[in-house]
């Protein structure tokens, strides 16, 4: 479901009441053992329950080991018949259709990424966390998606690539072409720490270098963009602090492997992309044809066709028949741009590069007709920028994508939970947004702020397109729920259950908030697997970590969340599977800069992890970005009963980590899932004992540990009668 928080006391009263809670519905769908029927029903359809997590176990199953089928996918039966009508017809010529599609509009909680469509392809511009969910929603379907372009290799633009790769795998895409910085190929590696083998798809990197491509709807030129070096003679910071030494396993020295490589972590380099339509022909224009006396509909005709669309003159019964008098104006391929300059250290080097100056007025090439930037506000406003815009025609459109696009993404997340705040607002809050404080700038150019699903059709007319914008209207939305049968009748009897409960002293804290309940895939209504316990007004600890994490949290606190996140001193990460652990990295760079913007201390989490967590992040952190400064390492086997830790900065650790949260003892053990997963039980100074199990099957060693708990915790990914599949994924 969506972001659910509720008291221990609260959740604990309702468990009393209900019985045991279903992962496909909320703890408030179980008011009353007398009322919650209706109520539950109704939850459970406006949930899809189809996106429990036994519908989607399959993708997670694969992505951390072999895949079983061991042999490779062939191309899907529609590509081939596709391919296989143009070339029976001639059809060597670009398509009819083409359309660019917003589908992260670059707010805080949705990165930037763009969606392009032909009847002959589909590409992705860049791949940030919530890409998939996103996709999956709103229908822009994943199978022929065999390009992706990234502009930079940074965790807001490939945040959620390891799991599309998965998807992509999964759907039987036989191959898919990632272009940008060179350093890709470090990253496709780098995921194979905790993917496995990705057998069944070729994953190949196109770097800049290599400059042109094109397939049957474009020809694609990658422009490489480095940041200026400083006065000092440096190179511009990346988006983290140097890493410090370290004495957990993960230190950086001059003579290790991971030092002498950090040439390959290079922060200075953008790539921006000019893309190029493939020329259209005219169409035929029949009527015209037959009053000039050719002969339409014989065999005759076909090549009098071929030649007029071709742009030559043809003689029929001695009369010369020009290409304009029976052709519409053939289209001679339009060219769009697009560009993230992510700081004034790459102010002069976009503003001056001589390829992007071809496409502008007075330039050599055809003039763009749209410009795509991501690009931040703090750039935008510079002089420098807007005059560099401004010497684009005053015909080429600009589409900016950046933090301050004000628009809705998750659209059914909005519905449900609209729809769940009727039962309990204080367990279903309303969803927020963040909005950013900085002032928008002042553009001389025609130009539109990006919003989910906003299109700009390249073909067959240009224009802007907002028809697929879904509407978020909560009033309709608390409409649709009040025609249910019975829903109103069952609602009033819940809030008196629970106006009874409220006049009963209660304690804010701990609080449960659930980010996630989902399991493999985020789904429309659910995501990965996230679970935030606030255990006082100032402490956080961070239970599983999935793609889409920090998404979740913009959407539960809104404006608030930069506080939400300082908060946040430990995270626990169950095991490595993928819908587990892709959101740490996001919430990671998230808090650094949440604790700047509130002027509070840096200071790494408590990260209490498998300890193979490290080969993905010293992976990340050679190649990609650094990020190993924002931890402080506890593996799981350390906190077994039983473990014995010789290191004194381990021991030291464990003490700070308990004294932060205000906490007697912090438990784990392995469980029965995959290898080295684990669940967690902590005990707090006041009495109250919280266990979760991450995924497991029935374990002693959990039963062990969360023994008294106040609260359990547990997956329930598999529902009654599918006890053969839970067997076999080793899930309850």
């Amino acid at each position: 479901m969506n972001s659910v928080p509720v008291t221990l006391r609260s959740f604990t009263a309702l468990l009393l009441r209900g019985g045991t809670l279903s992962a496909a519905a909320p703890p408030a769908a179980r008011c009353h053992s007398s009322s919650h029927r209706t109520v539950f029903q109704f939850c459970r359809t406006m949930a899809s329950t189809g996106n429990n997590k036994n519908n989607n176990n399959n993708n997670n199953s694969q992505l951390l080991g072999p895949n079983k089928k061991g042999k490779k996918q062939k191309e899907p039966l529609r590509i081939v018949k596709t391919k296989e009508h143009r070339r029976k017809r001639g059809d060597v010529h670009g398509p009819n259709t083409v359309y660019l599609q917003v589908v992260g509009a670059g707010s805080r909680d949705s990165a930037a990424s763009l969606y392009l469509f032909s009847e002959y392809n589909r590409y992705l511009f860049n791949c940030g966390e919530g890409t998939q969910r996103l996709m999956q929603e709103h229908k822009l379907k994943a199978a022929r998606l065999d390009n992706i372009f990234l502009t930079r290799l940074s965790w807001q633009n490939v945040g959620g690539l390891s799991g599309m790769i998965l998807t992509l795998k999964d759907t039987g895409v036989p191959q898919c072409v990632l272009s940008g910085p060179p350093q890709l190929e470090n990253y496709l590696n780098a995921i194979k720490s905790f993917s496995g083998p990705l057998e069944d798809i070729e994953l190949l990197v196109r770097p800049y270098t290599e400059e042109t491509y094109t397939d049957d709807t474009m020809t694609v030129y990658q422009v490489p963009i480095f940041a200026e070096s400083r006065s000092d003679g440096r190179k511009p910071p990346s988006q983290s602090p140097a890493s410090p030494k370290r004495d957990d396993g993960s230190r950086d020295n001059p003579d290790s492997p991971g030092e002498k490589r950090k040439a390959a972590r290079d922060t200075s380099l953008v790539v921006s992309f000019i893309c190029r339509l493939h020329p259209r022909k005219g169409n035929f224009l029949v009527a015209q044809a037959k009053e000039l006396g050719l002969p339409v509909g014989t065999a005759a005709i076909g090549r009098l066709i071929a030649d007029l669309k071709n742009g030559k003159s043809v003689m029929y019964e001695g009369k010369e028949i020009r290409p304009e008098q029976v052709c519409t104006p053939s289209d001679p391929g339009p060219v769009f741009i697009v560009v993230e300059c992510p700081s004034d250290e790459f102010l002069e080097a976009v503003c001056s590069n001589q390829q992007l100056k071809r496409h502008q007025t007075g330039g050599t090439e055809d003039p763009a007709v749209l410009v795509v930037h991501m690009t931040p506000e703090s750039v935008l406003k510079t002089d420098q920028y807007k005059e560099w815009m401004e010497r684009f025609p005053s015909a080429t459109e600009h589409l900016i994508i950046n933090e301050h696009a004000c628009t809705v993404h998750n659209f059914r997340s909005h519905k449900i939970q609209a729809q769940l705040n009727m039962i309990h607002p204080e367990i279903f809050p309303e969803l927020k947004s963040y909005k950013t404080k900085e002032p928008q700038a002042a553009l001389h150019v025609p130009n539109v702020r990006a919003e989910c699903l906003l299109k700009f059709q390249l073909r067959p007319v240009m224009e802007w397109q907002r028809d697929a914008i879904p509407p978020c209207n909560t009033e309709e939305f608390v409409k649709e729920a009040s025609e249910v049968p019975n829903f109103l009748e069952e609602v009033d009897k819940c809030r008196q259950i629970s106006l009874t409960d409220a006049a009963e002293p209660s304690e804010k804290y701990p609080e449960v908030v659930f980010l996630g309940t989902g399991s493999a895939l985020p789904m429309k209504t659910r995501n990965v697997s996230g679970t935030l316990v606030n255990i006082s007004p100032s402490q956080s600890v961070l239970l599983d970590c999935g793609e889409g994490t920090f998404g979740q949290l913009c959407r539960q606190y809104g404006d608030d969340v930069d506080e939400t996140l300082t908060k946040i001193s430990t995270v626990f990460i169950s095991h490595l599977h993928a819908d587990h652990h892709t959101g740490l990295i996001k919430i990671l760079y998230q808090r650094e800069r949440a604790l700047t913007t509130v002027g509070k201390p840096f200071s790494p989490v408590y990260l209490v992890a498998p300890v193979q967590i490290m080969t993905w992040l010293n992976q990340y952190h050679n190649y990609c970005e650094e990020i190993l400064n924002h931890i402080n390492l506890i593996p799981s086997y350390f906190l077994c009963d039983g473990a014995e830790i010789h290191k004194q900065r381990m021991k030291s650790f464990i003490q700070a980590l308990l004294k932060k949260n205000d906490l007697t003892k912090f438990q784990t053990c392995t469980v029965r899932h995959c290898k080295n997963a684990f669940a967690c039980s902590f005990t707090h100074q006041s009495g109250w004992k919280l266990a979760f199990s991450g995924d497991t099957m029935p374990c002693q060693e959990f039963v062990h540990i969360g023994n008294n708990a106040t609260l359990l915790i547990h997956e329930a990914t598999l529902e009654d009668g599918l006890e053969e599949e839970a067997l076999e994924k080793r899930h309850r």
